[in-house]
């Protein structure tokens, strides 16, 4: 294996919307050198990778960010960063123009404005929003993509991030790069629970089956505050094809119904949680299925929807058509997916400040990675890409302290390499990285409130999911690889099997139930005003230390130095 050492100014770490954006504002800011790893390839990849057919956070007309503020905090029931929220909100429409001006099709109507989709939202043809972001990456000065490079690790010295670690999945190469600063905009964490669609197709799901919470894990090895990981989300599709269901909900106003015909989602409650928990609920009562109620719309609504979903999610436009029936001659039957620690429609991730800081200094995160600040989607992403970047070239700019510790950074290299080397060499494996995989979604599913277990945990369950996870991160440091793309699978289940034993930790932190379905605590199932309040965590020696935070409310402000 080839050994490669790369210095830049600035790493950034995952090449979708996040890291790409914030890839053109440093290039427009600054003449710092940038390199971007992403593990697949930056014009298909991170969430946008199929394309997506509206921006689901624009400030529609009449409307203020603080509006979307609400509308946010609402959802999560109080537990978001409103700072976080309001600096996302302020920005959301200018990067939307910005997109439009680099290409993207954004409707609009007779009258030259944007063709709305309730209050927040707007529809586009973006079948072609990812090639459109990496074609103007592709084309800046300094800036050096490095396509199908894995980052597996943090270079941290005294709480200061120095680089990272990396393999060529194609070229076989070991990569170290050093860095001033990093901005780290992997997304969130899918995969950790069994899915509705086991076996062969276990990772057709609504989020990209790649997004591992790498992110996710290399903070928490490193020592990064995170937060609100119990805040899980679980979301509501299309039964089988997993696809989105607001299109249907929001595109054409058809309600939950279940079997009797009867609209229950007004009896729940209209959160993204409560849609899912009543879905739950009527199947568990026996009134399932449940739909979305399509039968008698009109014809150019059913030719609305069908078009729709080509751009996004074809398989369910395949269903109609095979069925020979369309959408306003049958309901489309829904159910919950499996769940996901992600920070763009939930809170999880990073403990960030007002300029998306981390606890480590100069490292920054964006988009899904980024906790605390909910309801972000696309464009809300792309804000957070903006400000750290320019916060970044700022403070580097009037940083001239703490270089690279070159001896550091190689010893620790030396030591990746070795542990490459001993996975790849390993003759002794007994279990290969997909069995323990599919171990650990059994493990997750039934003991820490999966789709088997209709979302509902226990204490005693935690304990008995927290053993088993250890258990199977013992066995994870014995697996084996032919090659470099085995490899990457190797670090896939060791990234996801790190974030579980914190997501574990984290439900059984938060003593209440205050988001049904995403957070069921079945020994304390009603929610408590004790905890208004942010459940955070620290890995410290070994172990994942609870940390729990006052509400940063209207008008306040965190940063680390408070």
């Amino acid at each position: 294996m080839k050994t490669e050492k790369l210095t830049t100014d600035i790493l950034i770490i995952g090449g979708g919307t996040a890291g790409c954006y914030a890839a053109l504002i440093i290039s427009e800011n600054s003449d710092k050198k940038v390199i971007i790893c992403e593990k697949a390839h930056i014009k298909r990849s991170g969430c946008l990778a199929a394309g997506v057919n509206a921006l689901n956070a624009y400030i529609t007309e009449g409307r203020t960010p603080q509006d979307y503020v609400d509308y946010a905090k609402h959802d999560a029931d109080g537990i978001v960063r409103e700072d976080l929220l309001l600096t996302m909100s302020e920005r959301l429409n200018s990067v939307t123009h910005r997109l439009e001006q680099l290409g993207l099709v954004i409707l609009k109507d007779e009258n030259g404005k944007y063709v709305t989709r309730g209050n927040r939202n707007l529809k586009i043809n973006g079948e072609n929003i990812k090639p459109i972001l990496a074609k103007a990456v592709e084309a800046l000065p300094n800036t050096t993509i490095l396509n199908r490079v894995n980052i597996i690790d943090f270079a941290v010295k005294d709480n200061r991030i120095q680089g990272a670690f990396g393999i060529g999945i194609d070229d076989d190469t070991f990569y170290t790069i050093e860095a001033k600063a990093v901005i780290i905009a992997t997304g969130g964490a899918a995969g950790l629970y069994k899915p509705n669609n086991p076996g062969f197709s276990r990772h057709k799901m609504w989020y990209p089956p790649f997004n591992t919470g790498a992110g996710y894990a290399m903070g928490i090895n490193a020592g990064a505050e995170m937060t609100t990981f119990e805040m899980r989300f679980i979301a509501l599709r299309c039964k089988d094809t997993i696809a989105p269901t607001g299109t249907i909900a929001q595109g054409v106003g058809a309600k939950q119904v279940n079997s009797k015909g009867e609209i229950y989602e007004t009896k729940y409650g209209l959160t993204t949680s409560q849609r899912v928990y009543g879905t739950v609920m009527e199947n568990i009562e026996g009134r399932g299925p449940c739909y979305l109620r399509t039968e008698g719309i009109s014809k150019a609504q059913d030719e609305s929807l069908k078009k729709a979903y080509l751009n996004m999610a074809p398989s369910q436009t395949l269903k109609w058509i095979e069925s020979g029936k369309n959408p306003s001659e049958q309901n489309v039957e829904i159910e919950g997916t499996e769940p996901y620690v992600v920070g763009g429609h939930t809170a999880s991730g990073y403990w960030v400040d007002t300029e998306r800081r981390t606890t480590i200094h100069n490292l920054f995160a964006a988009g899904d990675v980024a906790g605390g600040c909910p309801q972000k989607y696309v464009t809300g992403a792309m804000v957070e890409g903006e400000i750290a970047a320019n916060t970044m070239c700022k403070e580097l700019d009037e940083e001239t302290d703490a270089p690279v510790n070159e001896s550091g950074i190689d010893k620790a290299f030396d030591e990746k390499v070795n542990e490459y080397n001993r996975i790849l060499n390993n003759k002794d494996c007994v279990y290969t990285t997909e069995q323990l995989e599919d171990a650990m979604q059994k493990v997750m599913d039934a003991y820490a409130g999966g789709i088997g277990s209709h979302y509902q945990f226990n204490e005693k369950q935690l304990e008995l999911a927290k053993e088993k996870i250890k258990k199977l991160q013992e066995l994870a440091e014995n697996v084996s690889a032919d090659d470099c793309h085995e490899l990457m699978f190797a670090y896939e289940l060791k990234e996801r099997l790190t974030v579980c034993i914190t997501l574990i930790e984290h439900l059984k932190a938060r003593k209440e139930t205050r988001w049904h379905s995403f957070d069921e605590n079945l020994d304390y199932p009603e929610k408590s005003d004790e905890w208004l309040k942010y459940v955070n965590s620290k890995k410290v020696d070994g172990e994942i230390k609870i940390i729990t935070r006052q509400l940063v409310g209207r008008g306040e402000s965190y940063e680390h130095n408070n």
